[in-house]
């Protein structure tokens, strides 16, 4: 399996300098495979659907099996995945896939674990020690630096927005010691991305330290997140005709999307073969792509902090990756964009309580409420011909191939609930009145001292820190 380059695709690299690189230090461009393989037919059509673990290790041979013995393979997703990825029917047509049952609470474990292992297997014979340089608007921080914890010859470095994330996220990033360092920046998650992207492109940086990244920019944390879209929307192929009697429903993947790193392996899954009709992609205000999806102008700004932290980002980087896959009309095929605000975020909390019972996070709920409404009407005002206007929450004006589906009752939708509602507890409860109850592994965190490291949000600064502190 070769893997080429989102901005020169004469590139061509194998998983393993994918993986410990990062990113392409000479162009600043993105690894994307340059075929992505086909899953067989006879995972796709099984009457039941495999176990998660047994579709993790089938899509990753597909990636992996040049490189990595299938007894070594076999063994690294075993350690990696030793939770469950529930699948939980709300309603009759929506399904909510739990991502929150890892060690962080977040969707994020699933390809930070991977990532992790792989990089240590690939790592074991080098002399000079790797160091990962990643940025967060929340959760990935806290998977990697868990994921990384005690890995010999790995060192991780997390740059994360000081005071714009939840009290609780920030206390899960700034209590590592070890070869874990969270540096707490002033300014945005953006800021944060930018210091790291020009560390990888430091070509003299680079010539001191092995750098890699950590980010959804890395190959190793998309192609894992593939794997749950393929379990649900199988486990959901096989029991939907019971739950609502539809046969062969339109399966709408509903992605809550900041970065578009899952949102992208999502589309990876599609390619491969997984009967994924479309998706949604449902942002907060930071709704760079959906006003691109709208305009046909992809316009980065500067991100603006929302309930929904983990997707304030203003120049996401899978945007890239997005645009190398498919051309604008193939997009708009394929995907709807919603936007909503952090009262329509707060409304969507509270309208999944209300009406099914379910507690959701402000991540979830900007899904939920993008689901929702195309159900319950912006879709059909879409295609009779009254759009929403863009500066408005809502759809965007374009009709994806998949929209009379919706209006004919024969899609279903997977919403991706992307962390624990307890990770936001104090915006939870002014929806819904109470706070989620909270997991054992996040209760232990609020007694842990903060180790984090203040930065401010200046290049030179940072680089003069990383040549002082790594090793």
């Amino acid at each position: 399996m070769e893997y080429t380059d989102t901005r020169d695709n004469a590139v061509r690299v194998n998983l393993k300098d994918a993986v410990l690189s990062g990113m392409n230090p000479a162009t600043g461009g993105l690894y994307i495979p340059v075929r992505i393989p086909k899953l067989s037919p006879a995972l796709l059509e099984r009457c039941s659907a495999p176990s998660f673990r047994d579709i993790a290790f089938e899509i990753a041979k597909l990636y992996c099996s040049d490189v990595i013995p299938d007894t070594d393979l076999q063994a690294i997703i075993a350690d990696c995945y030793p939770f469950n990825t529930p699948v939980v029917p709300v309603d009759p047509v929506t399904y909510v896939l739990e991502l929150f049952h890892g060690p962080t609470c977040a969707f994020k474990d699933f390809g930070a674990r991977f990532m992790a292992r792989l990089m240590a297997y690939f790592n074991r014979s080098e002399k000079e020690p790797l160091h990962i340089l990643v940025a967060t608007s929340g959760d990935t921080g806290s998977a990697v630096g868990s994921a990384f914890s005690g890995v010999d010859g790995i060192g991780v470095t997390i740059l994360y927005p000081k005071g714009k994330i939840s009290p609780l996220q920030e206390k899960q990033l700034s209590t590592f010691t070890g070869n874990v360092r969270a540096l707490a920046v002033e300014g945005t998650f953006d800021d944060c991305q930018r210091l790291v992207k020009t560390a990888f492109t430091d070509k003299k940086l680079r010539k001191t330290f092995r750098l890699s990244s950590a980010n959804s920019i890395n190959i190793a944390r998309l192609l894992p997140q593939s794997f749950y879209y393929v379990y649900a929307v199988l486990s959901v192929k096989c029991r939907s005709l019971h739950d609502n009697k539809i046969e062969n429903p339109a399966i709408i993947a509903v992605v809550p999307s900041g970065n578009f790193g899952n949102l992208t392996s999502g589309l990876i899954a599609k390619e491969m073969g997984a009967p994924i009709a479309g998706f949604v992609a449902a942002t907060n205000s930071n709704k760079t792509v959906p006003d691109w999806i709208a305009s046909g102008r992809y316009e980065p700004r500067r991100s603006v902090p929302t309930l929904s932290n983990a997707m304030d980002v203003g120049a996401p980087s899978n945007h890239e990756r997005i645009t190398a896959m498919y051309t604008d009309d193939e997009v708009k095929k394929i995907l709807a964009a919603y936007w909503t605000d952090d009262n329509g975020t707060l409304e969507g909390i509270k309208c999944c309580h209300e009406r099914t019972g379910y507690i959701i996070d402000p991540h979830g709920a900007v899904g939920w409420q993008a689901w929702y409404d195309i159900r319950k009407g912006a879709m059909l005002k879409l295609m009779s011909g009254f759009p929403n206007k863009t500066e408005n929450p809502g759809l965007t004006p374009n009709i994806p191939s998949w929209a009379q589906n919706v209006l004919d009752n024969k899609a279903v939708g997977i919403l991706l609930e992307t962390a624990h509602p307890a990770k936001f507890g104090e915006t939870v409860k002014s929806a819904i009145g109470r706070e989620p109850p909270m997991p054992d592994r996040l209760e232990k965190l609020l007694h842990l001292p903060d180790n984090s490291v203040p930065m401010k949000n200046d290049y030179r600064e940072f680089s003069q820190w990383l040549k002082k502190n790594l090793q």
